[in-house]
C-alpha cells in the first residue's frame, strides 16, 4: 500500500462525518447507511441510500453534498448535477458540487457559465481553474487571451509544467504545430511536463509537420525496442510514411478532460485514492474515450478494494483499441481480486489467443495460477511469456523470480535456483528477489554465508521492510549467531507487529539467548494472528515443551526419514 496524505474536500466533507439532527428513525437507517457504504467506498450503495435519506430530508446539505461525491465517485457525473444545483442554491460551498456543474457547463459548452463561476471563486483550486480559464477563453474564440492565461498559470511557483504542457495541448488544437513544439523543444529552466501523454502528443504534432523522422526519433529514444503496443503501431504508420492525425485535443472539452486528467496523474502519488478518483472520473466524464483516464480510473477503484467497480471501468475500452490488452488485463486482475478466478483465467485465455506474441498476457497468466496455488501450471505458462520475449528485454528478470517461486514450491530447487540467478543478473539490486533466494537458501541450510550477503543487501536496499528483516534475523539466527538475531528480529517485529511468522521468530530467538519468558510471550502473540494449521501446531508445542524439545524432537524425525531412505 502506498503511503499517501489525505486531502480535505471541504468543510462540508468532514461536516458529513458529525451527527445529523434526525427527525426519524428511517432518515437516520439511511443516513447511517449511505455514510458506511461512503467510507467503504461502495459508491453505488452509497447513492442508494442518499437518495432514500433525502426523500425525507430533500435540502439537508450534508446529505446532498454525500450524494455528490458518491454520484461522481461511481462515474455518473451528470446525474450529480442536480443535487449539486441544490447545494448552490443553498449557498453551500462544496469543491464536488462545482465539480459536477463545470462538468454541465462545459458539455454545454457555455464557457461564459464557466468563467463566471471561475470568476466568482466557484471553482475547484488554482491550478485547475487558471486552466480551465485558459482553455475557455480559447472556446470563446480569444486565442491571444488564453495563451496571456497559460503564462499566467506558469508563473505561479510548482505549476510551470503543467501549464506550458497545455499551452502546448492548445497551439497543437489550432494547428499552430510549430509553436507547440517549440514548447516541447525547449529546455533550460522552463520545460513541459514531458509525461508518456506529452511525448505521443508530441509525436503527433511532429508527424503533422511532416517530421516523421524525428518522431521516429523521438520514439526510440524515449520507449527503447520495446514501446509497447499502442507506441509500436504509431512507429510502424509513422515508418510507412503516413501522417498521423492530432488527436490529443480535438475540441476545449477535450482540453479540459486533459487538466483533470494531468492533475488526477499527478494526485495518485500524493493524495487518497478517493480523492483522485473524483480527478479521474471528471476527465472520462468529459472525454468518455480518454483511455488513460479509464485505466487509472480502474486501478483506483481497485486500489480501494472495490473490484468489481473497476471491471465496469476496464470494461470501457473498446476492443479495437491499442490499449485494450491493459484493460483487459485490469480486468482480469479486478476479477480475481473479486473472489472470480475462474472469470479471470477466461479474460487472460482469450487475451492469449488474441495476443499470441505478446509475453505479458502468458506472464500475467503464471501469475493468475500462482496466486490460485497451481504451481505447475505457472511453471507452463512462466515458460510460454519467456520463449516469446525478445533477447534484450530487461523486464523478464520478474518473469525468471515467479517461475523461481512457483518452481520452488514444486520442489524443483535446482530449477529455481537457476531462475532467481538468472533474474539476478538482469536486476541484481532488486530487494525482494534477493531477499526471497536467501531466505529459501537459509531454509534449506545451503549456502549460509551467501544467502546472509544477499539479504544484507536486501536490507541495506530497503530498510523499512519487516519480511526482509526478519530474512536477515532468521539467517543469523540459523548461523547460530543468536545475539546478532534479537535485534533484527526485534526490528522486524516492530516493523510487522501483527505477522504471526515474525513474532515466532522472535520468540525462538529470545528463547535461545535466555529469554525463556519473552519467548513464551512471543509465541502467543504469534498464535493470536492466526497462523497457519502447520505452524500454529508447532507453536503450541513449544509453549508446551519449549524450543529445545521440540528442535530435538525434528532431529530425530529427519535422522528417522533418512534411515528410511527418504
Amino acid at each position: 500500500m502506498k503511503a499517501k496524505k489525505l486531502v480535505q474536500l471541504s468543510a462540508l466533507a468532514l461536516a458529513a462525518l458529525l451527527p445529523l439532527p434526525v427527525l426519524s428513525a428511517d432518515l437516520a437507517g439511511n443516513y447511517l447507511a449511505a455514510r458506511q457504504a461512503r467510507l467503504t467506498n461502495d459508491y453505488d450503495a452509497s447513492v442508494h441510500y442518499y437518495m432514500r435519506a433525502l426523500g425525507n430530508a430533500p435540502r439537508e446539505p450534508r446529505l446532498l453534498d454525500g450524494l455528490v461525491m458518491a454520484q461522481v465517485s461511481a462515474g455518473a457525473v451528470d446525474s450529480a448535477v442536480s443535487a449539486a444545483r441544490r447545494l448552490e442554491e443553498l449557498g453551500i460551498d462544496s469543491q464536488v458540487a462545482h465539480m459536477a456543474l463545470l462538468a454541465d457547463e462545459l458539455t454545454r459548452e457555455d464557457f461564459a457559465a464557466v468563467q463566471t463561476r471561475l470568476a466568482e471563486n466557484r471553482g475547484i483550486g488554482p491550478l485547475v481553474d487558471g486552466l480551465l480559464s485558459a482553455w475557455v477563453q480559447l472556446g470563446q474564440g480569444d486565442m491571444s487571451g488564453a495563451l496571456a492565461r497559460f503564462d499566467a498559470v506558469g508563473e505561479e511557483p510548482g505549476l510551470g509544467r503543467f501549464a506550458r504542457y497545455h499551452k502546448a495541448l492548445a497551439l497543437a488544437y489550432v494547428g499552430d504545430f510549430e509553436g507547440a513544439e517549440a514548447l516541447y523543444a525547449a529546455d533550460g529552466d522552463r520545460p513541459v511536463q514531458m509525461t508518456r501523454r506529452a511525448i505521443l502528443a508530441r509525436v503527433e504534432s511532429l508527424s503533422q509537420m511532416d517530421r516523421n523522422a524525428d518522431a521516429l526519433t523521438l520514439i526510440d529514444n524515449v520507449f527503447g525496442s520495446d514501446p509497447g503496443i499502442e507506441v509500436q503501431q504509431l512507429r510502424d504508420r509513422l515508418a510507412a510514411g503516413e501522417t498521423l492525425p492530432y488527436t490529443h485535443v480535438r475540441s476545449v472539452r477535450d482540453g479540459v478532460a486533459e487538466v483533470f486528467y494531468s492533475v488526477a496523474a499527478a494526485l495518485e502519488q500524493e493524495a487518497s485514492e478517493a480523492y483522485t478518483l473524483l480527478y479521474a472520473r471528471m476527465a472520462t466524464a468529459l472525454r468518455p474515450d480518454h483511455v488513460d483516464a479509464i485505466l487509472l480510473t480502474g486501478e483506483l477503484l481497485e486500489d480501494l478494494d472495490r473490484p468489481e467497480l473497476a471491471t465496469r471501468a476496464y470494461r470501457k475500452v473498446p476492443r479495437d483499441d491499442a490499449a485494450f490488452y491493459l484493460a483487459e488485463l485490469g480486468r482480469a486482475a479486478a476479477l480475481r481480486k473479486a473472489g472470480r478466478p475462474d472469470a479471470a483465467l477466461e479474460v487472460l485465455d482469450q487475451l492469449a489467443e488474441t495476443y499470441p506474441d505478446l509475453p505479458k498476457v502468458q506472464a500475467s497468466r503464471g501469475d493468475h495460477y500462482r496466486w490460485q496455488g497451481k504451481h505447475l501450471e505457472a511453471v507452463q505458462a512462466y515458460d510460454a511469456a519467456l520463449d516469446l520475449y525478445s533477447g534484450e528485454d530487461m523486464t523478464k528478470w520478474f518473469v525468471y523470480y515467479a517461475r523461481g517461486m512457483s518452481q520452488e514450491r514444486l520442489g524443483n530447487w535446482p530449477e529455481a535456483k537457476s531462475d532467481f540467478r538468472a533474474a539476478l543478473a538482469l536486476n541484481p539490486d532488486q530487494p525482494n528477489l534477493l531477499n526471497y533466494f536467501g531466505y529459501s537458501m537459509v531454509e534449506k541450510r545451503e549456502d549460509l554465508d551467501e544467502a546472509l550477503a544477499m539479504i544484507e543487501k536486501a536490507v541495506s536496499i530497503d530498510q523499512t521492510s519487516g519480511y526482509i528483516v526478519d530474512s536477515l534475523g532468521w539467517a543469523l539466527f540459523q548461523l547460530d549467531r543468536f545475539d546478532e538475531s534479537v535485534v533484527h528480529m526485534e526490528r522486524a517485529a516492530a516493523l510487522m507487529p501483527v505477522d504471526p511468522v515474525v513474532n515466532d521468530h522472535l520468540g525462538d530467538a529470545y528463547w535461545m539467548v535466555g529469554r525463556h519468558r519473552e519467548a513464551q510471550f512471543q509465541w502467543t502473540r504469534a498464535l493470536s494472528f492466526n497462523p497457519e494449521e502447520a505452524e500454529a501446531a508447532r507453536i503450541r508445542r513449544k509453549l508446551q515443551v519449549g524450543l529445545d524439545a521440540v528442535l530435538a524432537d525434528e532431529q530425530k524425525s529427519t535422522e528417522q526419514v533418512a534411515r528410511d531412505g527418504g
